[in-house]
């Protein structure tokens, strides 16, 4: 799975996840910056942190950090298979 493909992949998790059920298409600039940091961050925890700062900030609404550990689990799950792929 080459690096475009594994960033589809994550986008389209991130869209799906749906955090504050707006629907798909409302997180844009969230999902851009949290595929963008994925990029760096092997860590569960590290990105989960990243992703509920990112979210929190733009909306100013709490996520619980349980359900943001969840979402980057998937989401480092998807990195470690492409880079295995590679």
């Amino acid at each position: 799975m080459e690096n475009s493909r594994m960033n589809r992949t994550a986008v389209y998790l991130l869209e799906a996840w749906d955090p504050f059920q707006l629907g798909m298409g409302h997180y844009d600039t969230e999902t851009a910056d949290v595929v963008a940091a994925l990029q760096g961050i092997d860590d569960p925890s590290t990105l989960a942190k990243v992703i509920q700062d990112t979210y929190e900030h733009s909306f100013e609404q709490w996520i619980p950090f349980e359900d943001c550990v969840a979402i980057s689990y998937k989401l480092i799950a998807v990195k470690f298979e492409a880079k295995c792929i590679i």
